[in-house]
């Protein structure tokens, strides 16, 4: 089990400045463990159901979660102690302006652990070839994996409110018997106690369900964009929509800086299409006009 170190003296730290109950020592790695534990049976799971071929690419994103939330978590203890709560340090002489940069270092940690989450996603994609942009019915199935997202988020909190208000399971609607008897294995191996799906499913079903809301829209964005090419100077720049790629099309072979250029900005040449290309988001739209307009300030 690819377990990684947990700063447990500066989870302490964090838990005294943001609380006046004591820390309770291993409580942080307990938590890290939990969430490995959980992304574990995740990789398991999807080996069991794809061709060995894809289990050590399954066994390279488990590391790389694991040692990734690894050091957001430690990172994240670390700003959490930087500056005391208001409510621990009273208002006198209270730091606003590092507390300041404290909330802007800790939203950045937020935005990694999306990040990191966002891998669970590729463990269970691996080997099942996902969900491709090139696919005339992508949104349509995006839309629909959404939905799906949606209603287990929905089906999650409707399951613990139902438990924490009538501290059992019998007579709720949400949940199937079999589902029951795998919370409660869990509770008996000590996995986790509490509600019967634990907050960090809820936030990781979440984070999903934001990340497949932006693909869509980005989806959306770039099939209602005009796609209009443009010359430039030694060549032009054409929307394939046919092969859903954005191609660089040079008069004469461009140099080596260029290529490295073209390459940096994620454009492979191909053979077939005797072009320069990616496929067509936003993002190679600004990467096209980057790459092209840098021809011409050299000439300015």
């Amino acid at each position: 089990m690819p377990y990684y170190t947990i700063n447990e003296e500066a989870a302490r730290r964090a838990k005294n400045a943001i609380s006046y109950n004591d820390y309770t020592p291993g409580s942080a790695t307990s938590e890290y463990r939990q969430m490995i534990d959980a992304a574990t049976e995740i990789a398991e799971r999807q080996k069991r159901r794809v061709d060995p071929m894809h289990h050590d690419k399954i066994d390279y994103l488990l590391d790389l979660y694991a040692r990734k939330l690894a050091a957001n978590m430690n990172a994240g203890y670390e700003i959490t102690a930087r500056i005391p709560s208001i409510l621990i340090s009273g208002g006198g002489n209270f730091p606003v302006g590092k507390k300041a940069k404290q909330v802007v270092a800790m939203d950045k940690n937020e935005q990694e652990w999306r990040h990191i989450q966002s891998l669970l996603d590729k463990i269970r994609s691996t080997g099942m070839g996902g969900i491709s942009s090139d696919d005339p019915a992508a949104i349509e199935k995006l839309k629909d994996k959404l939905a799906n997202l949606e209603k287990t988020q929905e089906t999650m909190k409707a399951v613990n409110a139902y438990y924490r208000k009538h501290k059992t399971f019998d007579g709720c609607p949400d949940i199937s018997p079999r589902e029951v008897e795998a919370i409660k294995s869990n509770w008996e191996n000590l996995w986790y106690k509490g509600t019967p799906y634990p907050p960090y499913m809820l936030s990781n079903n979440n984070a999903n369900i934001r990340r497949i809301r932006e693909r869509i829209a980005s989806l959306e964005e770039q099939q209602q964009a005009p796609q209009e090419g443009w010359s430039f100077e030694g060549g032009e720049v054409v929307f394939n929509t046919e092969e859903n790629r954005l191609q660089i099309l040079y008069e004469d072979k461009p140099d080596e800086q260029t290529r490295q250029t073209l390459k940096g900005y994620g454009f492979h040449w191909s053979p077939r299409q005797r072009a320069w290309q990616r496929k067509i988001t936003p993002d190679a739209v600004y990467a096209a006009h980057k790459v092209t307009r840098k021809k011409e300030l050299c000439h300015a």
